[in-house]
């Protein structure tokens, strides 16, 4: 039976001029965080669409089924493997601070730092949404099929409804309860029902996120930041009863999803290439490889915590250096060179010990920094990535996220807007020094996405991952980079296998995996152990001799699916 996504995109491309449908290999495949925006991914990519189509035809699907996580609403960044020229570049859709964001944007009346709670939920924490202009910037350089046919999948979704899944139930439960959706009645119309979150199985449909997605088919990016569209996100901004602000017209038509260069750097025998600033993923991760370049990880194996030891070590330098020198570059000087200069990296790495834990992890000087504090950590979990390849070859691999459980709880257009501000660092001074990642207007929050693609010695893309889960992503794909070129695990079993995270000062086990029985092992080397349980979620794939094949997170409800 032909499903309903694959009918509606093949009754669009009908309509449309032969010369319209172009040609193309099969061969392709896409992995989601959920089935329904995988099977849109899918289907774009039957239609003849590239590995950009379906990545932006997920994006959007998702927006409608994972409303928790991601969507229109926010922002991400975008990685792409050309396969005709060999080249690798990403889009930035990080989203920006409004002109009335200033650094003071998060101090109490008593001019400390408001605590977390009271800066999510509301107008203080909507950063202006990224992902429309970067979907549209994507298509531009890299798609095949017609804008119009991407938004076919998550109009169906959107118009006849969707089922509510047990992840998305427990994600309105908890995040209801938190922020009170009393005072937020348009999120709650959407998503309790009468009174209570839809259980699992409801069916929700969203009329009006339908007519936004049409609107945006019909008439190109546009009427989302100069439009219709752009004055309810306005309007949504400065009339909430929770932390109203002025997030204007002007913020809104300024913005720009933004090419940047991406960051790479060698590990073994292979090229690690992730996104650079504002997002401190590439930056970290390439740090954590780099400082483990000089031990022989693979002969440890995955079952030794010396291995383990050695990651976390690296990982709390890697992340000292973070929190000191990453921000947005258009803002802030970041030695990115520095970070990874295989000579600094090699000073840094003497500061590891085989047998036992530092006392402490400073950050380092690379080449090119400039004296400045250390921004506290922020970011909370959530966020989404999903992956696609043609049959072309091209591959696109994109972290998008709202930020927290349903963003700031507003909606406008029916779509969640972000709480993305709540990356900065609520404090802009610290030992009287500016703080990196401190508020600033037009100023893009430093982040944890980190989109990934390995090559191979001959140049070829041989594995793609990204993750959710705020400052966990950073971990999640630096584990599956390790799992999958030091110790030979599949794609699948890569995404699968335990975590370690960084919980300054300590070193954080994934509960209830077989991580935690090496706690006893990490404290005797002289770490402090804590457990915790992250809402973790990755996606990856990999290139075999048979083709490329996906994986999705057993933690998550995602799967992947062959064209």
């Amino acid at each position: 039976m032909r499903h309903p996504f694959r009918t509606a995109v093949l009754a669009l491309l009908i309509l449309l001029p032969a010369a319209a449908t172009p040609a193309h290999a099969a061969g392709g495949m896409v992995s989601a965080a959920d089935p329904r925006a995988a099977e849109a991914g899918r289907n774009i990519l039957r239609e003849g669409g590239s590995a950009a189509d379906a990545a932006i035809a997920m994006m959007l699907a998702l927006t409608v089924v994972e409303p928790q996580s991601s969507g229109i609403g926010g922002g991400g960044f975008l990685l792409h493997h050309d396969a005709r020229t060999g080249t690798i570049g990403s889009v930035d859709g990080r989203e920006a601070a409004p002109a009335s964001a200033g650094p003071d944007r998060f101090l109490g009346a008593d001019g400390r730092p408001m605590p977390f709670m009271s800066a999510w939920p509301g107008g203080y924490s909507v950063g202006v949404p990224g992902n429309i202009r970067l979907a549209a910037r994507v298509h531009a350089r890299w798609g095949r099929l017609p804008w119009k046919a991407l938004f076919a999948p998550a109009i169906t979704l959107a118009e006849e409804g969707f089922k509510v899944t047990p992840r998305l139930n427990r994600a309105i439960a908890n995040t209801s309860k938190y922020t009170n959706w009393q005072d937020f009645p348009a999120i709650a119309a959407l998503y309790l029902k009468d009174g209570e979150p839809a259980a699992v199985g409801t069916l929700i449909r969203n009329p009006a996120l339908a007519k936004t997605l049409r609107t945006l088919a019909d008439e190109g990016p546009d009427p989302f930041y100069t439009g219709e569209i752009a004055r309810q996100i306005t309007d949504a901004v400065a009339t909430t009863t929770r932390n109203p602000t002025a997030l204007t017209a002007a913020d809104l038509a300024a913005y720009q999803a933004k090419d940047r260069p991406p960051v790479c750097g060698k590990y073994r025998a292979y090229k690690v290439c992730s996104m650079g600033p504002p997002s401190s993923g590439a930056l970290t991760m390439l740090e954590i490889l780099g400082l483990l370049e000089r031990f022989d990880i693979r002969k440890l194996g995955k079952d030794n915590p010396v291995a383990w030891h050695l990651i976390a070590e690296a990982m709390q330098l890697a992340y000292a250096d973070r929190e000191m020198w990453m921000a947005d570059a258009d803002f802030v000087k970041v030695p990115v060179a520095g970070l990874i200069d295989p000579a600094y990296l090699a000073a840094r790495s003497r500061l590891i010990s085989p047998t036992h834990a530092a006392a402490k992890y400073p950050a380092g000087n690379p080449k090119g920094a400039e004296p400045r504090t250390a921004s506290p950590e922020t970011e909370p979990a959530g966020t989404t990535h999903f992956v696609a390849v043609d049959g072309e070859g091209d591959v696109a691999t994109m972290t998008s996220t709202v930020e927290s459980g349903f963003g700031s709880q507003l909606v406008a257009g029916g779509f969640v807007l972000n709480n993305e501000l709540t990356d900065f660092s609520f404090a802009p001074e610290k030992d009287g020094a500016p703080v990196a990642n401190r508020v600033g207007p037009g100023k893009r929050p430093m982040s944890a996405m980190t989109p990934t693609i390995v090559y191979d010695a001959s140049g070829k893309p041989v594995f793609t991952v990204g993750a959710a889960g705020g400052q966990t992503i950073i971990m999640q794909v630096t584990k599956a980079v390790i799992a999958h070129l030091d110790w030979g695990l599949s794609a699948e079993e890569a995404v699968a296998l335990p975590a370690l995270f960084r919980a300054a000062p300590a070193v954080a086990l994934e509960d209830g995996t077989a991580i935690v029985a090496m706690k006893p092992a990490l404290e005797k080397l002289g770490h402090t152990v804590v457990l915790g349980k992250n809402a973790l979620k990755a996606n990856a794939a990999e290139r075999t001799a048979d083709g490329w094949i996906g994986a999705a997170d057993p933690r998550s409800e995602g799967v992947w699916l062959k064209e």
